[in-house]
């Protein structure tokens, strides 16, 4: 597969990272000749400085023969040209990055097909809507329901009064047919769980698990079930405005922002439970004066890393249980999670996984990338004759860096055991290497 992918920034390169170790054939193009150095001498892929809306550029990029043209520049107006001209020009299917959520309405994306521009994506959405599943539960770091609620997948951190602290998994989980541990972050370390591994103190697990023992998982890690009613958020953003919008009417927000005018503007664009306050978040004073200490939540969505991380750690010295950042530069997660920062969002990684699935199999329905863990969550439908198909789980010597979490048959949903048999037209919820995703896909074509 052809893929051209315009636009050298951090969903870019990301993208690039992980079509490269697949033996795809990627050109990455940008304007800017010194983000491309540095790219392709780390990975197997062409780089082109060029500007995607100009034909000659693009004509030299070979865009007449691309499978898939991706436009992932910052501008919006470019990216929407971009692929216009890449469709005229020949590209097969292509994608644009966009900043406005208008243009995702139905009529309007029949529209923009028309023109030669087959998908979009808005980041911001995809950040909200991870927000908003973060918020479910105040105890759940991850939450993430598949199908209607058959399934949930759902991380948490182990602390003192957890039962579990240096159990074995085999004797915590061996009779357990609707649970199954599926990967621990420990430390700066993702680990895919055997029989033999012990959980410890501070691991944040992620559990599949069945509707019916979410309650008994809580209990397992300790914790305890509190409402969240109340949210105070840094920053008038785009995330922050979607994720007001996506949120329930229940729940009061109070939003931080600095400029007035943006302030105002957040006003008009969201419902009647929210408060604006027109302030700096990272001043300590403010939010303790706003009542920091009494939210159930404390969300920092503003532009800038350092001051998201600086407002959770005195949101978390106040007391919120609940803290949420978006942290868009990679460096800083670990000392996120040294800081006890329970959410990372990343719009970035959200928006190069989204975009990652279009390049994968028909059977792929939905990928997932988390932002501090390194696994990407993959749903395939298993397909008549494959290899997943072939007997019980434990007798197909699947990769160890690997784990089944559930399927999902007629609108049920189960937990895989070494037992289980996946029939055709199974949908596997499947967890693995972030770089290994395709290698996956055999077992299931």
């Amino acid at each position: 597969m052809k893929i051209i992918i315009a636009g050298a920034g951090e969903v870019g390169t990301h993208l690039a990272k992980l079509l490269a170790s697949e033996n795809q054939d990627i050109i990455l193009m940008d304007k800017e000749e010194e983000k491309l150095r540095p790219i392709e001498s780390k990975f197997d892929l062409m780089t082109m400085k060029g500007n995607p809306t100009s034909l000659k550029d693009l004509r030299e990029v070979g865009v007449g023969d691309a499978d898939l043209f991706i436009a992932v520049t910052p501008e919006e107006s470019t990216n929407m040209t971009a692929c216009m001209l890449a469709t005229n020009m020949g590209s097969k299917k292509t994608l644009a990055r966009i900043d406005n959520y208008e243009y995702l309405l139905p009529k309007n994306k029949e529209f923009f097909k028309r023109l030669g521009v087959d998908s979009l994506i808005y980041p911001e959405m995809l950040a909200a809507h991870e927000i908003v599943n973060s918020l479910k539960k105040n105890w759940a770091r991850q939450w993430l329901e598949f199908y209607d609620g058959a399934l949930y997948l759902i991380a948490t951190k182990i602390r003192d009064e957890s039962p579990v602290v240096n159990k074995k998994f085999q004797d915590l989980f061996a009779n357990e047919s609707n649970m199954r541990v599926v990967a621990i972050k420990r430390q700066s370390e993702t680990i895919m769980p055997k029989g033999q591994d012990i959980i410890l103190l501070d691991d944040v697990i992620y559990v599949m698990v069945t509707p019916d023992q979410i309650v008994k998982l809580r209990k397992m890690a300790g914790k305890e079930d509190k409402s969240i009613d109340d949210i105070m958020i840094m920053g008038g953003s785009r995330i922050a405005q979607k994720t007001c919008q996506y949120l329930p009417d229940s729940i009061n927000v109070k939003v931080i922002e600095k400029d007035k005018d943006r302030a105002y503007s957040f006003l008009e664009n969201v419902s009647k439970n929210v408060v604006v306050i027109n302030g700096d978040g990272r001043d300590t004073d403010l939010i303790l004066e706003e009542g920091v200490e009494h939210m159930d939540a404390f969300i920092a969505v503003t532009g800038n890393s350092e001051a998201n991380i600086m407002a959770c750690l005195a949101a978390r010295r106040a007391g919120v249980k609940k803290i949420i950042a978006e942290i868009e530069n990679i460096d800083y997660f670990p000392l996120a999670e040294k800081l006890d920062i329970g959410t990372i969002v990343n719009k970035k990684r959200l928006a190069a996984s989204h975009i990652y699935q279009y390049t994968l199999d028909a059977n792929v329905t939905e990928l997932k990338c988390l932002a501090n863990i390194d696994v990407d969550i993959v749903e395939f439908e298993a397909k008549a004759n494959s290899k997943m198909t072939k007997g019980k789980v434990r007798e197909l010597n699947l990769p160890h860096d690997m784990n089944l979490g559930g399927l999902i048959r007629d609108k049920k949903g189960y937990i895989v055991t070494g037992e289980t048999e996946i029939k055709e037209g199974d949908h596997v919820i499947c967890f693995c290497d972030s770089l290994k995703t395709r290698k996956i896909e055999k077992y299931f074509n």
